[in-house]
């Protein structure tokens, strides 16, 4: 028995024209691609493309290519053998030869290094895949990539393979973002508000005050669905479980302490006030500064030169030739 592909809730036309894309791309034996924002639900629509499609009743295996590095995602797709390097104990069989028959669902493909895509590029095009230390084996496999970057552009720069790229873009499904659907968000967050009322055992769900509804409407939801269903959530169980939902927690860090921003130092007022000076004014306003400066030390040790040169870090000659400058050598020693 097929079992039932993963539940997706949507009214808007947008969202119904992806729906009929995936019915429609679903059977073909072809790699395909998901291209979607953050938090639009690609991998939602990946397990739908594997559960419509003949490979349903085989494996459908998931990797996210952005959480491992190049060396771990190389032996997570691939496997390697026992002893292939230090600290392979055993063999281990990749994510590609697990999907054999199935599906094989690569999140953030544009993550990949250029080795692991020559790999990958291999497997889509013959079939064939390499365990780290192993022989070359055959497999059959369906490749869905999805990412939220834009593939031709990086690809126009060397960035991910172009040949690879080729062969994933048999058809791309794209998936709208939130706010492009916006029919959609009152029945997702009435969707998520139920489901949240019942984890907190809650006998009903008063439903959504209009200023709450609106604050759904007029969000901008740069994390869509995925920012959609925290929110909801967090407002469901912070609200009167008799009550309506009065409003939307948008921002679960708006009460929480932060540091304050560092702030540039106010501007010297002289700076910014004093009139503009010509150079010799200049060199007179110096030149006087430095007599007084003299002068004031020199009352201050009682005309005693050494003294004198000692409280203003000086030697002793340097002391003498500053006195010869400004004309304050006649003082007594």
């Amino acid at each position: 028995m097929q079992p039932n592909p993963p539940s997706l809730l949507g009214e808007s036309p947008a969202f119904h024209a992806v729906l009929a894309h995936v019915s429609r791309v679903a059977p073909l034996e072809r790699p395909l691609l998901v291209i979607g924002e953050r938090g639009t639900g690609k991998e939602l629509i990946a397990a739908r493309l594997h559960y419509l499609s003949r490979r349903w009743d085989r494996p459908f295996v998931k990797v996210n290519c952005a959480a491992l590095t190049e060396s771990l995602l190389d032996s997570e797709l691939f496997g390697h053998e026992a002893g292939a390097f230090t600290g392979a104990i055993r063999r281990q069989i990749g994510r590609v030869e697990q999907a054999d028959g199935g599906t094989l669902f690569l999140d953030e493909i544009a993550t990949a290094s250029a080795a692991v895509q020559e790999k990958l590029l291999r497997a889509v095009e013959y079939g064939e895949i390499e365990r780290v230390g192993g022989r070359t084996q055959t497999v059959d496999v369906r490749v869905i990539g999805a990412t939220n970057a834009d593939l031709p552009a990086l690809a126009e720069t060397g960035r991910f393979r172009a040949d690879l790229l080729d062969r994933l873009a048999f058809d791309v499904v794209t998936l709208p973002p939130l706010r492009a659907r916006r029919e959609d968000i009152p029945v997702l967050a009435e969707h998520f508000a139920l489901g949240m009322v019942r984890e907190l055992e809650r006998a009903l769900f008063p439903g959504f005050a209009p200023r709450a509804l609106e604050q759904l409407l007029d969000h901008g939801w740069p994390g869509n669905v995925r920012e959609l269903r925290n929110a909801v959530e967090r407002s469901v169980a912070a609200s009167d479980p008799e009550g309506l939902v009065e409003e939307i927690l948008l921002d679960p860090f708006a009460s929480a302490w932060r540091p304050a921003a560092p702030t540039a130092p106010a501007p010297s007022p002289v700076a910014e006030e004093a009139p503009p000076v010509a150079a010799e004014d200049f060199q007179e306003q110096v030149r006087r500064f430095e007599s007084g400066l003299l002068e004031t030390a020199l009352e201050r040790n009682r005309f005693n030169q050494r003294q004198t040169a000692e409280a203003l870090g000086l030697g002793y000659h340097q002391l003498r030739g500053l006195l010869k400058k400004h004309g304050l050598i006649g003082r007594p020693d």
